[in-house]
């Protein structure tokens, strides 16, 4: 008789119900094809390349573009050390193609599995398939040119190179013989915290490249140990520490037959290399940001000199915040960017010397740029009265007359891929798991579906049911999750597990069921489960994501307390019995509760904590509390070594020791504090595991281990 799932295994074993899921969309400019990445089952890990066929609309067809097992003869994966950094990186827990990249007409596609360099067509028809092109090395990044004639790709070696589409003429584009200098490769901080994951970028005409030089040198080493394996040698790498010199980038542009003209900015007073556009509606665009990123400036490139010149600044007293898909051109040559209006209190989306929305839209993300419109993704703003808690909608906004209208629907959390007349419509909502994926055709304004892109992703042996509102004078929006078949008459007051991340871009009350699934497992151990997204989450204003400035720990927190209190006034909470749980910044928080409101938090759960903001990085740390050698007081204010004393309530620390983004050392020194102090409190060391969890064992046992610890701290009276 086969034995029932439990939920922590099935939650472990499919990543979050995450394997199986449909992902990584693309569509052809003609709107013919849809490509997209998903793995056989909702416990497979190797990711597929499939491709929707819309030829024919009366009866659309999938069909496998690549299958990795296949490429790889059977074998398995094996990565390279900067390959498996880009994914931790990306917290990419997948396998096979995790990633790929396609010339402009959506024709052909380049990958990497193994190092290995593949190309595959997106075209139907014998002879078609994935092939192998003999690349150089270890590959990273293939990209190919927008008429699909080349592929250029990264080594694990430092260099930038080049190779015909039918596998002809690999040869170097850059390289040093240097090895803490790489062409083509994003820093780590560019991947950790500017969302840029790419190091070269095509011109529109497929003949030259725009290319980043990366040089390390002047960055602090640390050495990441293995204590459960001593006879290996420590893992070095370039971590730039706030308050430490980032690594030097710069750009160049790369003919294909070897020419090269270096692009120069004021790479002194703009060190960061934010953002990279290079498309045909103007010269390439770049986006630079000074160290403290209360300044930021759109800079356009002359292909030919490689000379700069400003074309937009833009500055904020707090910080300048960075979006996806902007700055950008129309294809008529108008410059697409989103900015916040402090005056108004408002992120707004601006088309060339147009703002084209107003404040009852929070703008997210521009998704889609074309001569007469702009679709992108917004939540409500302040000025939509109340708010739809947790919702995201899909939007497009006419450049000529400004007419705003929103694509998705349902109530929910949307996110869109566009390409011609086609838009890939992704939706999840609270009443059912995963995401919803429609394919609409757009005619005359109107749009029809025309295909589903079905999910193989396993059903939740459980069903989250959270309550969405808002808590407090702040409005601060939360979720409640209550035990499955809760009564209140017969089961009175339960223990309250607050359950946040809190922290800058990590928002968690969204109208998606999957993200509360864990929360919901908890729940039915006995719990009333709190999630809330206090002031410096995403989503509302530019004045609730900035009120964070120099007092992160204070806000955030404060927010906690607030959210807890006034929901207990109509849910059924014990605030006697209050536990707290968090992950990275979640972490810090659970731990910043029991040291600092005792008198609220009972027990806490911190994992991969930051417990000393000097032990960060350079472009997050900074962004918030500024340059550890001009304000000290601010760091030893957020630090959570100096609170060790003050400890009196139960905490668990647990922190992977392979972790290389929150290194182990911020929980170990905290736990030094508080033994020194006399302060009894329990480590669990997971060995050989990062920032992410993705070892199915290690996920579950963590899962079952809070539980028992909480059970423990919070007992009944």
């Amino acid at each position: 008789m086969a034995q029932e799932i439990t939920f922590p295994r099935q939650f472990s074993r499919t990543q979050r119900f995450s394997l199986g899921a449909p992902r990584s969309f693309s569509v052809s400019p003609d709107g013919g094809r849809v490509a997209f990445l998903r793995s056989r089952g909702g416990t497979e890990r190797a990711n597929l390349l499939f491709v929707l066929d819309l030829s024919n609309e009366a009866a659309p067809f999938e069909r496998v573009a690549a299958d990795p097992v296949a490429l790889l003869g059977g074998g398995e994966e094996h990565l390279s050390a900067e390959e498996q950094a880009r994914r931790e990186r990306a917290r990419e827990g997948s396998a096979g193609v995790i990633g790929y990249a396609t010339d402009a007409a959506l024709t052909m596609a380049a990958f990497s599995l193994s190092g290995r360099l593949f190309r595959a067509s997106l075209l139907a028809g014998p002879g078609e398939d994935a092939a192998e092109l003999p690349g150089h090395g270890t590959v990273l990044d293939p990209r190919p040119a927008p008429d699909g004639r080349h592929i250029a790709y990264a080594t694990t070696d430092g260099a930038l190179r080049v190779i015909a589409a039918d596998g002809g003429g690999d040869r170097v584009l850059a390289h040093e013989n240097d090895p803490e200098v790489t062409w083509g490769q994003a820093e780590f901080i560019a991947q950790e915290e500017m969302d840029r994951s790419r190091g070269f970028w095509w011109s529109p005409g497929g003949d030259r490249l725009l290319a980043a030089r990366v040089d390390n040198r002047p960055v602090r080493r640390w050495w990441i140990a293995d204590p459960a394996n001593p006879d290996q040698q420590p893992l070095e790498i370039a971590y730039p520490q706030a308050g430490t010199p980032n690594a030097e980038v710069s750009l160049a542009l790369l003919d294909l037959d070897g020419g090269r003209v270096d692009v120069g900015w004021d790479r002194t007073a703009f060190p960061y290399l934010a953002r990279v556009h290079w498309s045909a509606g103007g010269a390439p665009l770049l986006l630079v940001q000074t160290r403290d990123q209360r300044r930021q400036v759109v800079l356009t490139v002359d292909p030919s000199t490689g000379r700069t010149r400003p074309l937009h600044e833009e500055s904020d007293p707090d910080w300048v915040e960075l979006f996806p898909g902007v700055p950008a051109w129309t294809p008529d040559g108008r410059l697409v960017r989103v900015a916040d209006d402090r005056a108004a209190d408002a992120r707004v989306l601006v088309v060339g010397d147009r703002v084209l929305t107003d404040r009852s839209l929070h703008v997210r993300h521009v998704v889609d740029v074309t001569a007469e419109d702009v679709l992108f993704t917004a939540s409500a703003g302040e000025e939509a009265g109340a708010p739809e808690v947790g919702e995201v909608h899909v939007y497009r906004v006419d450049s000529a007359d400004g007419t705003v209208q929103r694509i998705s629907d349902a109530p929910g959390y949307h996110s869109a891929v566009r390409g011609g007349p086609v838009t890939v419509l992704s939706s999840a909502a609270v009443d059912r798991p995963g995401a919803l994926v429609r394919v609409l055709r757009t005619e005359d304004g109107a749009s029809a579906e025309v295909a589903r892109i079905a999910s193989h992703a396993e059903v939740p042996v459980l069903t989250a049911r959270p309550t969405l509102t808002l808590a407090g004078h702040r409005r601060i929006p939360t979720a409640v999750l209550l035990p499955t078949g809760y009564d209140r008459e017969r089961d009175g007051l339960l223990p309250v597990l607050m359950a946040p991340y809190g922290g800058p871009h990590g928002q968690q009350v969204v109208a998606a069921q999957n993200i509360f699934l864990s929360a919901q497992w908890f729940a039915d151990q006995g719990f009333a489960v709190v999630v809330a997204d206090g002031r410096g989450t995403p989503g509302r204003s530019p004045a609730w994501e900035k009120a964070i400035m120099r007092d992160m720990a204070g806000v955030t927190l404060d927010d906690q307390v607030e959210a807890l209190r006034a929901l207990a006034a109509d849910f059924p909470l014990d605030l006697g019995r209050v536990g707290i749980r968090g992950w990275s910044y979640g972490g810090y928080l659970a731990a910043l509760a029991v040291l600092r409101r005792p008198d609220v938090f009972h027990a806490a759960v911190a994992g991969a904590p930051v417990t000393d903001m000097e032990l960060y990085d350079t472009h997050y740390t900074e962004r918030y509390l500024g340059l550890p050698a001009e304000e000290p007081q601010v760091y030893a204010a957020h630090s959570l070594l100096t609170d060790a004393s003050r400890l009196t309530r139960p905490l668990q620390i647990i922190h992977g020791l392979a972790d290389d983004n929150v290194v182990v050392a911020h929980s170990l020194r905290l736990s030094s504090a508080l033994l020194a102090a006399g302060r009894p409190h329990e480590v669990l060391p997971l060995s050989g595991v990062t920032h992410m969890t993705p070892q199915e064992e290690v996920a579950e046992n963590l899962l079952l281990l809070q539980v028992d610890f909480l059970r423990r701290s919070l007992p009944r009276p």
